[in-house]
C-alpha cells in the first residue's frame, strides 16, 4: 500500500473543503443488500449501523436528509443497458420487498427519496436540481455498494459543483477488495474520503451554519 501511496503522490494530492451548507445523501441503503437471500447481499450491517448515527446526527444539526432507491417496472425496459448487463437488479422490480429501506432506516414524511434507475443518484434524476434549491454545496455520501453507487454518485456529485464527502464506515461492497480500491481512488480524484466520527463533527459543524 505503501508503494500504491508513492505512485500517486505529487499528482493527487489536492483537498477539497467543506462549504457551507450539507446534505446527507443515504445511496441504496435498502434489504438486497442487507437480506442474506438477496443475489446483491454485502454483509454491510455494520455499515448500516453507521448510516443511523449518521442520520441521526443530520437530524439532530438539520442537515437535509436525501434517500435513494432503485425500482424498475415489470421488464426492466427502463433500465436499459444497466438492467441487462446486471441480472441481480431484478431484486428491484417494483413492489419486491428488496428494494425496501430496512426498519431501523426510514425516511420521514419531510425527507426526500430520490428513486433511480441508474447507478448514480444523480443520473436522471432532479437531484442536483434538488440541491441548488436547499442551496446545498456539500453532500455527505453513504451506502452500497461502494464500488458501484456510491463510486459513480459521488463522481456525479463533483462533476456537479458539488464537494463530496464520502462517509467510508458507512458504505460497504460486497468484498473488500474493491471497496478499499475504490475507497483510495475516490480520495484520489473525485471526492474526500472521511471517517465516520469525521462526518459527524462536520455534521455538527455545518449544521450550525445553517
Amino acid at each position: 500500500m505503501t508503494e500504491l501511496r508513492d505512485s500517486y503522490a505529487g499528482a493527487f494530492d489536492g483537498r477539497l473543503v467543506p462549504g457551507r451548507t450539507a446534505a446527507l445523501l443515504i445511496v441504496d441503503v435498502v434489504m438486497a443488500y442487507l437480506d442474506p437471500a438477496s443475489n446483491l447481499y454485502a454483509a454491510a450491517e455494520p455499515a448500516l449501523a453507521s448510516n443511523e448515527r449518521l442520520l441521526e446526527a443530520a437530524r439532530v444539526a438539520g442537515v437535509s436528509v436525501i434517500f435513494t432507491n432503485v425500482e424498475y417496472q415489470a421488464d426492466g425496459a427502463d433500465g436499459g443497458q444497466f438492467y441487462r448487463k446486471v441480472p441481480a437488479l431484478k431484486a428491484f422490480l417494483k413492489g419486491s420487498p428488496m428494494g425496501a429501506f430496512p426498519a431501523t432506516l426510514q425516511p420521514r414524511v419531510d425527507e426526500i427519496v430520490v428513486t433511480k434507475q441508474y447507478a448514480s443518484a444523480f443520473f436522471g434524476t432532479s437531484l442536483a436540481a434538488t440541491l441548488r434549491t436547499l442551496e446545498v454545496d456539500t453532500v455527505f455520501i453513504t451506502g452500497f455498494s461502494t464500488s458501484g453507487c456510491v463510486r459513480a454518485s459521488a463522481l456525479d456529485a463533483l462533476q456537479n459543483g458539488f464537494v463530496p464527502f464520502v462517509v467510508r464506515d458507512a458504505c460497504a461492497d460486497r468484498h473488500p477488495a474493491p471497496h478499499e480500491a475504490n475507497l483510495f481512488d475516490l480520495q484520489a480524484k473525485y471526492a474526500e474520503v472521511v471517517s465516520e466520527t469525521e462526518a459527524l463533527a462536520l455534521l455538527a459543524e455545518m449544521g450550525t451554519v445553517r
